[in-house]
């Protein structure tokens, strides 16, 4: 199942995408939970209620897809390094706090966050903050939806708590990254944590043999799959779950490949009117424009 959160006709609503992308089937929410997105449909999931039921199809070409988690719960739980070839490849930048003198690769996971207030959706503007950074970055990201949620959870019943997936590009202003020593201010800008188009349920996918790649105005530049993860998405949530509790609609975008622009030399940042495409397999395409 793909569920998608839109505007229609000026209003807010959530809807499941047909098999062929092409129509939406609105979910008959109230106005009010309609404007969280799909985090009242994983939650009415995760608690074991059935789905509401469905209204008239809409093409999906007439409404305006949003954000599928437009305001998460709270902030989004996010890994660095979390690519061996990534790994190496920011370690040797200089923009590293966390590198260790001979330690490129991670021997625990890296954990920062997004505040909520910077997601946007497919198609929305990433807004070029050149009054306070001119080293904007892009980075391409499989994004875990957590289903039921727990504390504690042990690697091998991690996957029996993922509701399904969605794509993050978790732009990062790199400058206040290595000045600041810590990753959430530059992690976090205004229009920073672009999402969608839609979740994907984990029946339908899997996260742990995923596709990712990021195209900057046509040009490839980043090209892996999650075999390649440092760490796989159980460690992932047995490390956060530790000690946080979960909850039904948390996010975790699991790090993002090699092939960022502070990996080339010199650095490929992005600019006004630049194009940020990504695609992941199984859920599709995520596209957005710094304006």
């Amino acid at each position: 199942m793909r569920i998608a959160a839109y505007r229609y006709q000026g209003q807010p609503g959530v809807g499941r995408v047909s098999a062929d992308g092409q129509q939406v089937e609105p979910f008959q929410l109230d106005a009010q939970q309609a404007a969280l997105g799909a985090l009242p449909l994983v939650e009415a999931q995760a608690a074991g209620r059935a789905l509401p039921p469905t209204g008239q199809s809409i093409p999906l070409q007439q409404v305006q897809l949003t954000a599928p988690v437009p305001r998460p719960r709270r902030n989004i739980f996010c890994v660095g390094k979390n690519y061996h070839a990534h790994a190496k490849e920011f370690a040797g930048s200089g923009f590293d706090s966390s590198a260790k003198s001979g330690g490129d690769i991670p021997s625990a996971p890296i954990i920062f966050s997004k505040v909520p207030e910077s997601v946007v959706g497919p198609n929305d503007n990433i807004l070029y903050p050149a009054e306070v950074s001119t080293a904007i970055d892009y980075e391409a990201e499989l994004t875990v939806v957590i289903g039921r949620g727990g504390k504690g959870i042990r690697k091998a019943d991690a996957m029996q708590h993922v509701w399904g997936y969605t794509i993050v590009n978790d732009v990062t202003a790199r400058d206040w990254q290595g000045r600041h020593s810590q990753w959430l201010l530059g992690k976090s800008f205004d229009t920073f944590c672009p999402m969608g188009p839609w979740l994907v349920s984990a029946d339908e996918m899997d996260g742990q043999n995923t596709d990712v790649k990021c195209w900057v105005n046509g040009e490839l530049r980043q090209d892996a799959n999650t075999k390649d993860f440092i760490f796989d998405i159980p460690t992932l949530i047995e490390c956060i779950s530790a000690g946080i509790t979960l909850y039904p609609g948390d996010l975790i975008a699991t790090g993002t490949p090699a092939g960022v622009g502070i990996g080339f030399k010199p650095p490929k940042y992005l600019g006004r009117g630049d194009v940020v495409k990504i695609e992941i397999g199984g859920i599709g395409v995520l596209e957005n424009t710094l304006r």
